[in-house]
């Protein structure tokens, strides 16, 4: 990992693909198109270089606009910025692939994707509807395909230049461990769910073993009680070094060589959310050995079903 004058400016080289992901990242998680575009301009603005995606959010488009928006303006250049989108749990099986991104990649108006995650590791019938239910309000899953078989989907859009690194969301050790031994092409990036609350010890580990970055949604613990940013052992030490609560904790997740993703649709917090510095190692030390509170906010490892978004069109 290298970084440049500041924190905020990190990049995480890929081990398994090319390029650099950087570790402060914007989520595009929002429902209206409008706000969409709108955050997405402001993220480029400030200087957020990586915004994550995905066909599930339905708003590729709008991010698409932001970005032409922020190419014509000067704001970044493609070769600049750093974009992942994600395979919906619909378009597991190996023909609907690369539709799938190609699809994305129109709406996003990019030529390649710099990362292609598949969302969540649970396949589900495949068609047009995402959210496919039976009668009794259940999910109906696709028996008819594996992981491994829609990862070698995946590692065929990188040969194809499709994409330049491919990897995992919504993973859990024992899936990922599975997908690392079957592949020709190992996962660059694994994006899970964690936060100070739940620091994924384990799983970190075996990333770094592999040379796989693992990379945080939920980063402050969505908003959800009980609130990451609310507690003691964040607040002092964010009063000791001048920055808000926030900030510390997505400090603390470069710091420990993992990149994150925030959501906003607010400027002034999307500019904190960027603006982080360095932690002194004290408070390193007393996040790691102080907190013990431990809470998974989103049971999408469990279902395959976000727990963020809204099943309503």
């Amino acid at each position: 990992m290298t970084t440049s004058d500041t924190l905020r400016f990190t990049r995480i080289h890929l081990a398994h693909g090319s390029g650099a992901l950087p570790a402060v990242g914007f989520g595009t998680l929002i429902p209206d198109p409008l706000a969409t575009k709108q955050a997405a301009r402001a993220a480029l603005d400030v200087g957020f270089r990586h915004l994550d995606c995905a066909e599930r959010y339905r708003n590729e488009e709008a991010v698409g606009d932001a970005m032409q928006e922020a190419f014509q303006a000067g704001t970044v250049q493609r070769q600049d910025l750093f974009v992942t989108t994600k395979l919906w749990n619909t378009n597991h099986r190996p023909e609907r692939v690369k539709p799938a991104l190609d699809a994305s990649r129109r709406r996003l108006q990019l030529d390649y994707v710099d990362c292609y995650l598949i969302h969540t590791p649970f396949a589900f019938q495949p068609g047009d509807e995402q959210d496919p239910r039976d009668e009794r309000g259940r999910v109906i899953y696709d028996p008819g395909v594996t992981l491994t078989e829609t990862w070698r989907a995946l590692e065929h859009l990188v040969d194809d230049g499709h994409c330049k690194s491919i990897g995992l969301s919504d993973v859990t050790l024992e899936k990922l461990r599975e997908i690392v031994a079957a592949a020709r092409i190992k996962p660059a990036i694994v994006q899970v769910e964690s936060h100070p609350y739940l620091p994924e010890w384990d799983l970190l580990d075996f990333c770094r073993e592999h040379g796989i970055v693992l990379q945080a949604f939920a980063a402050l613990g969505h908003a959800l009680q009980p609130r990451v940013v609310d507690d003691p052992v964040i607040t002092a030490i964010a009063q000791r070094v001048h920055k808000t609560p926030a900030q510390v904790a997505l400090a603390w997740a470069v710091q420990r060589s993992t990149a994150f993703l925030t959501t906003s649709t607010n400027p002034r917090r999307i500019r904190e959310n960027f603006e982080i510095s360095a932690l002194p190692e004290d408070a390193m030390r007393e996040i790691r050995d102080r907190i013990t509170t431990n809470v998974r906010f989103n049971a999408v490892v469990k279902t395959g079903m976000p727990g963020f978004i809204s099943r309503a069109r």
